[in-house]
C-alpha cells in the first residue's frame, strides 16, 4: 500500500501517477464497477487477498489501525484517476493497511486473476503499475515500518533471523531492542515478558517466540496457499539460478513456484556489491539485484514462498514430489534444483553459540547496523570477502581482513586488492587465521594467529564475517540424484551409464541439458557439477534449464 501523503512530494509521478482518461477506460475493462459510501471499508485488515482498486469518483484513504502506544493514522489519500495497490498484490500478502472511503463515489475492482491478465496483455499499463508498486514499497520501507514491529535483544540469533527474513522479503518493519526504554515500554503495552521474545507485533495480533515460519504464516506468505494445487514447475532455491528459472518459466507460460529455505537471493543477496554484472557499470548490491529479479518473477506470475525448506525429492509416475520440513507435499510436472551452496564455518569452539550474535555469513546494511561504531573482521581470500570488507569500511567500521595465504591477491580480483590495500580503514592479515572467539552473549573479541611468525594477538571484534568457501546444499536430496564426491549434482553428459537405469531405457532418450539422473528433475547454478560459480552464469543456467523443461513437459497445463 502507499505511504504517507508527504511521499508524493518526494516520489511524485513514479509512486502516484494520475491516469489519463483512455488508461482509465482500459483498466475498467478488467474490473467490476462498484458504488461506495463514505466510511465504507474497501478491504480490511487481515483479508487474505485484495483487488487492484481504480478510483473513478470520490476519495479513498489508507489507514494504519490503532495499536499498542499509537492511535489510528491516515497513511495516504487517493482521488479520481488514481489507484490503490503495491507489491502485496503480486506476493499475495494479507492486507495489513486497510482502505476506507472518505466520500461517496465509484471504483473499479480488478481481482487477482484479472490483474494477472492485465499484466500480461497491457504492457504500458503494466509498466506504470509495477513502477508505482515498487516506489510505494520503498516509501513504506522508509516511513511506515511500524506495520511490523520486532522486539528482541541485539545479540539474539532468533531476532536476527526475523530481521534477515524481512530484509530478504523487502517488507517494512522496525526493531526494538528489549533493553532500551522504548523496547521496555512496547513490551509493557503489548503485555510481553522476556520469555515471549523474540516477539512480533502485527496489526491486530501478537506473535510470541516468533520464527520466520510463523511470521510468514501470519503474513499470508507461506506455502500453505499452494497445498494440493497442480504445478508445472517447482524451483527449489531462490538464488540467481532459481530466480532466473522462475522468471523464464513463468514468462513462458509455466505455472511456476519457487521455494527457498530462507528468502529470495541466495548467496548473491549476501554480496554488498557486484561490479562485474552485465548492464550495471556502477555496480549493484546483491540484495538489490535479487530483489529486482524477484519482482520480475512475480510480475510474470511466479509464486515465491519462504521459508520453505525442502527435505526430500521423490519421482512419481508423472510428477515430482517435493516434501517440505513441515510435511507439506508439493507435486509438480518438473523440478529445478537450484539450492546453491552454503558458506563453510570455522572449526572453532563456540562457533555455533555466536552465529547470529556476532558471526555472519552476509555483509549487508542489516549486519553493518548491528556492528555500528565497533571493529569487525572478515575471513576469506576470494572476491566475496573483499567486497564485504570494502562495504563494511564504507560504513565507517574498522575492518580486519584475515587471509590464510601469504598473498591476498592469490584468489581475489586485482581491482579489489588495490582498493583494500589503499583503504586506511582496512587492515590486511595474510598468513593468518582465527583461533578463538571471546564474549558473553555476543561476540566481543577474536584471537588471530600468524602462521609465518607463530605470534597470536587478541583483537576487539563485534562482527566476524565468514566467506571461506562453500559446500553444495544437496544433503536434503539423500543421494536421490547422482553427484560427485563433494556433493555437486551431475547433469546431462556428466552422468555416467551406471546411473541411467530403467527409467531412461523406458524413455528411450538421454538426459537433456541440465537434467539430472532423475527424469524431469534438473539442476542449475552453483549446486551443479562443473558450473561456473558466478552470478551471471547461474542466471543463464536457470533460464537454460527451463528450455529443457519445455522439451520434457511441453506447454503449461496449469493456471493458478
Amino acid at each position: 500500500m502507499p505511504a504517507r501523503q508527504p511521499g508524493r512530494r518526494v516520489w511524485g509521478e513514479r509512486a502516484y501517477p494520475r491516469l489519463e482518461e483512455d488508461q482509465l477506460v482500459r483498466l475498467s475493462e478488467f474490473g467490476v464497477s462498484q458504488e461506495i459510501s463514505a466510511g465504507q471499508f474497501i478491504f480490511r485488515l487481515g483479508d487474505d487477498k485484495y483487488d487492484l482498486v481504480v478510483i473513478n469518483k470520490g476519495q479513498l484513504e489508507i489507514i494504519k489501525e490503532a495499536g499498542p502506544g499509537y492511535p489510528e493514522e491516515v497513511i495516504a489519500t487517493f482521488g479520481p484517476g488514481e489507484f490503490i495497490g503495491e507489491l502485496s498484490i503480486l506476493t499475495g500478502q494479507f492486507v495489513y493497511l486497510p482502505a476506507r472511503a472518505v466520500t461517496d463515489g465509484r471504483i473499479y475492482r480488478i481481482p487477482p486473476d484479472r490483474f494477472r491478465l492485465l499484466m500480461e496483455t497491457e504492457t504500458a499499463l503494466s509498466d506504470i503499475l509495477l513502477t508505482a508498486f515498487r516506489a510505494r514499497r520503498e516509501i513504506l520501507m522508509e516511513s511506515a515500518s511500524h506495520t511490523i514491529e520486532i522486539i528482541g535483544g541485539a545479540s539474539s540469533a532468533g531476532c536476527m533471523a526475523l530481521r534477515s527474513y524481512l530484509e530478504r522479503m523487502a517488507l517494512p518493519y522496525c526493531w526494538m531492542d528489549e533493553a532500551t526504554p522504548d523496547g521496555l515500554l512496547l513490551m509493557r503495552l503489548a503485555s510481553l515478558t522476556a520469555s515471549d521474545l523474540p516477539a512480533v507485533l502485527l496489526p491486530g495480533r501478537t506473535l510470541r517466540n516468533a520464527t520466520p515460519g510463523s511470521l510468514a504464516m501470519n503474513l499470508g506468505l507461506s506455502h500453505e496457499k499452494i497445498k494440493d494445487q497442480e504445478i508445472d514447475l517447482a524451483v527449489v532455491g531462490g538464488g540467481p539460478a532459481g530466480l532466473g528459472a522462475a522468471v523464464y518459466g513463468s514468462s513462458e507460460g509455466l505455472g511456476t513456484v519457487l521455494l527457498d529455505a530462507v528468502g529470495p537471493g541466495g548467496q548473491a543477496a549476501a554480496s554488498s556489491r557486484i561490479e562485474n554484472y552485465l548492464g550495471f557499470p556502477n555496480g549493484i548490491s546483491g540484495a538489490e539485484l535479487t530483489r529486482l529479479a524477484a519482482v520480475q518473477a512475480l510480475k510474470f506470475g511466479s509464486h515465491l514462498y519462504s521459508p520453505s525448506r525442502a527435505v526430500s525429492l521423490q519421482p512419481l509416475a508423472d510428477r515430482i514430489k517435493i516434501t517440505l520440513s513441515d510435511g507439506t507435499e508439493i507435486l509438480a510436472r518438473a523440478a529445478i534444483i537450484a539450492t546453491g551452496a552454503h558458506y563453510q564455518s570455522l572449526p572453532i569452539a563456540r562457533w555455533k553459540y555466536f552465529e547470529g550474535a556476532g558471526i555472519y555469513y552476509a555483509a549487508t546494511e542489516l549486519e553493518a547496523r548491528s556492528c555500528a561504531g565497533r571493529p569487525v573482521a572478515v575471513v576469506g581470500g576470494a572476491n566475496s570477502a573483499g567486497q564485504a570488507a570494502l562495504f563494511l569500511a564504507e560504513k565507517s567500521l574498522a575492518v580486519s581482513i584475515i587471509v590464510r595465504r601469504d598473498n591476498i591477491g592469490a584468489r581475489m580480483s586485482s581491482y579489489l586488492v588495490h582498493r583494500l590495500l589503499a583503504d586506511p580503514r582496512v587492515t590486511v592479515h595474510t598468513s593468518s587465521e582465527v583461533t578463538a572467539l571471546e564474549g558473553e552473549g555476543s561476540l566481543e573479541a577474536i584471537r588471530i594467529r600468524n602462521s609465518a611468525t607463530g605470534l597470536e594477538s587478541l583483537a576487539s571484534c563485534s562482527g566476524l564475517f565468514c566467506f571461506i568457501g562453500a559446500t553444495p546444499a544437496t544433503a536434503w536430496l539423500n543421494e536421490a540424484c547422482a553427484a560427485d564426491k563433494d556433493g555437486f549434482i551431475f547433469t546431462d553428459v556428466h552422468i555416467v551409464d551406471e546411473y541411467l537405469g530403467s527409467p531412461w531405457k523406458e524413455l528411450q532418450r538421454a538426459p537433456l541439458p541440465f537434467e539430472t539422473s532423475i527424469p524431469r528433475v534438473f539442476a542449475a547454478g552453483d549446486v551443479r557439477h562443473g558450473s561456473i560459480k558466478r552470478v551471471a552464469a547461474a542466471v543463464g543456467e536457470g533460464a537454460s534449464a527451463v528450455s529443457s523443461v519445455h522439451r520434457v513437459i511441453g506447454v503449461s497445463g496449469v493456471a493458478f
